[in-house]
């Protein structure tokens, strides 16, 4: 079992939650129940699978739990440029968004790859 606060894709995809949940707040209200929740869903999904992940035995698991967050920081990530088009959010929320969501993806894949790199080696 390992200790999520210290993974930095961990501690990368919370500040990425409270900063969805804080530009989210601007949303039409009308959106509510719409993209603010879903984006809203898919970001704080990304945290906890890795969370959840690392309270499971074994890596084996661990990789499908990141597995399980890495498509959701894609779904997140999808949801962002719908807002960004539909225009709810600038063009520098937008941008930056978009890439924070490109590390994250790479943070992941990477993770998942040393898992099976180790796994390999065993």
């Amino acid at each position: 079992m390992k200790n999520y606060h210290d993974l930095n894709v961990w501690k990368s995809s919370h500040a990425l939650t409270i900063e969805i949940y804080r530009l989210t707040k601007a949303f039409p209200k009308e959106e509510l129940f719409g993209l603010t929740s879903q984006l809203r869903r898919a970001a704080s999904s990304i945290p906890a699978n890795i969370a959840e992940g690392c309270g499971r035995e074994g890596d084996a698991e661990l990789k499908r739990f990141l597995n399980i967050a890495l498509g959701s920081a894609c779904e997140a990530d999808y949801f962002v440029l719908l807002a960004g088009e539909l225009g709810y959010l600038d063009s520098d929320s937008h941008s930056a968004l978009a890439e924070k969501f490109v590390q994250l993806r790479r943070q992941l894949g990477a993770f998942i790859q040393k898992l099976k790199d180790d796994n390999n080696r065993r």
